[in-house]
């Protein structure tokens, strides 16, 4: 019998899942709740297969485990693993497509929607007592946009891509599709091109050498002082440093983000140790949805199970 060790479990939530196809695999499961990049090599050393979310699998850790043929990542992207070195050794990659894209695509339009509202802070006026102490029946002291008829430019139009260009559209908004980064050959227009008349850009794209940085001085210096940027794809498509002050000097309306580049984040990350009235940031949680969890595990169980056999 083949044996498997998920080395980060935690992160899908087991427990609030249907794991019946998990205990109905044909192997012998470890589940590790979390695991330490020191004890990597350890855990995998007798393993047939892995499956994993974020925890870094390294060539030198890789090489420990000689029986290994099969990693199953329980995400789309696969920048925590090594692909060259497993392709050398003849170690099967599957990642998983599509399986948050309403999650994601929801808690898109979630951070869009609470920017042009400025909906933090009236709540925060109402817990302050603001709105009691108001010399009439509503409060006005903070701007809002009324998204329909403005200009949402979408970088990245896969299957997220797409549907969330389906919510702007339905709100009213006027969407276009930038080029893909780094592709002279795509007739598309150029996000310079398009950065000028944005009113929200929203980014779906993969980090990859094209898109390391995508959003930094020189492209946030083209945006709209009332601008949005909207990021629940990769923390290192965004020049922090730049994007903070940015923020910080009200160059452009505001962002909101779903991931950084590091993550977790050290408690004087730059985006994070001061307040920006103009910043949300939430805990890479677009993607959690129960449902988007649940046909994520059914996908990569299934991918799992046709290696198995």
């Amino acid at each position: 019998m083949k044996t498997v060790v998920f080395l980060d479990a935690e992160t899908m939530d087991l427990p609030s899942l249907d794991t019946s196809a998990l205990e109905n695999l044909n192997a012998e499961i470890t589940l590790y709740e979390r695991t330490e990049g020191a004890d990597v090599a350890k855990r995998i050393r007798t393993a047939d297969a892995i499956l994993v979310n974020k925890v870094v699998l390294k060539p030198e850790d890789l090489q420990q485990a000689k029986k290994l043929r099969y990693i199953g990542v329980t995400a789309t992207g696969m920048n925590n693993i090594d692909i060259d070195y497993c392709q050398q050794a003849g170690i099967t990659v599957q990642n998983v497509e599509g399986y948050g894209t309403d999650s994601v695509a929801q808690h898109t339009l979630t951070l869009a929607l609470n920017l042009a509202t400025n909906f933090v802070a009236y709540q925060r006026d109402v817990r302050n007592q603001a709105w009691s102490a108001s010399s009439h029946f509503c409060l006005l002291n903070h701007p809002v946009m009324e998204l329909a008829g403005k200009h949402a430019v979408i970088v990245g139009h896969g299957e997220l891509g797409k549907r969330v260009e389906a919510l702007f559209s339905a709100i009213g908004m006027k969407v276009s599709i930038a080029a893909r980064p780094g592709k002279n050959d795509d007739p598309r227009p150029s996000l310079a091109s398009l950065l000028p008349d944005a009113d929200v850009i929203s980014l779906h794209c993969p980090l990859t050498e094209d898109t390391d940085k995508l959003i930094n001085a020189d492209t946030l210096s083209l945006m709209k002082p009332t601008a949005f940027l909207i990021n629940t794809a990769r923390g290192g498509l965004i020049d922090e440093e730049a994007l903070f002050n940015a923020l910080k000097h009200n160059k452009i309306g505001g962002a909101g983000l779903d991931v950084l580049s590091v993550e977790p984040p050290p408690a004087d990350h730059i985006l994070l140790k001061e307040s920006l009235p103009n910043l949300l940031v939430t805990p890479h949680n677009a993607w959690i949805g129960k449902g988007a969890r649940q046909k994520l595990l059914n996908k990569t169980l299934a991918h799992l199970s046709g290696f198995l056999g």
